[in-house]
């Protein structure tokens, strides 16, 4: 059971780490996306390329999060620049992933109507294929989203982790409160992102309410 006055004893704990984990969780998804999109303008029209680059990014996704901890520690030390690499690391094969299949999935019509009527290579891309790719990208981020919100967890063995961090403390001074509070939380806090990643999915995208939902 939570015991309230213990919640509210830490409550100035509980609130920073909240912040704290929704602040590695944005930083991390959107470089993700950034660094994502980038790789795909550069490869998409590149078969030879598209295999490498993928491949590269699932390597580094299956690394065990402690392992690619370790291995940045010495490098870049105990900072939040060490957790944000790890973080940024795994969103990457999601993101590309899902940027290629959802410009892959956009109609071949709908590009030879776009080149018709004499739309650039840049205007075709921003106001044709990323509108009809919409579905798979929202898709994409929201898992990005869910499994970075769950590993921000681990970098609180390197001082950071947000809601990580009070389970922590709990484990270590056996306050069964405070374990269950960042456990509950965090949950909340995967559920909420995903659910409102569904709804801005639905609103900018209303014509594939469908496929994003």
């Amino acid at each position: 059971m939570i015991r309230w006055d213990v919640v509210q004893g830490n409550f100035p704990l509980i609130a920073s780490k909240l912040v704290e984990h929704l602040a590695l969780t944005i930083v991390a998804v959107g470089l993700g996306l950034v660094i994502s999109a980038l790789a795909v303008l550069a490869i998409r029209d590149s078969r030879r390329l598209i295999g490498p680059v993928t491949g590269f990014f699932s390597v580094v996704y299956t690394i065990p999060s402690l392992a690619l901890l370790a291995f940045l520690v010495p490098i870049t030390r105990l900072s939040f620049l060490t957790a944000e690499i790890a973080l940024v690391g795994y969103t990457l094969f999601i993101l590309t992933r899902n940027l290629l299949a959802g410009l892959a999935s956009v109609p071949l019509d709908a590009l030879e109507a776009a080149d018709a009527m004499g739309y650039g290579r840049m205007r075709r891309l921003w106001q044709v294929e990323v509108p009809l790719a919409l579905p798979l990208i929202v898709a994409g981020i929201r898992i990005a989203t869910v499994t970075t919100i769950g590993l921000v967890m681990v970098t609180a063995l390197i001082g950071f982790g947000g809601l990580g961090q009070v389970m922590l403390r709990g484990y270590n001074f056996r306050n069964d409160t405070l374990v269950l509070v960042g456990f509950v939380l965090t949950v909340a806090l995967a559920l909420a992102a995903d659910l409102g990643l569904a709804w801005l999915g639905r609103t900018v995208a209303p014509w594939s309410r469908a496929r994003i939902g």
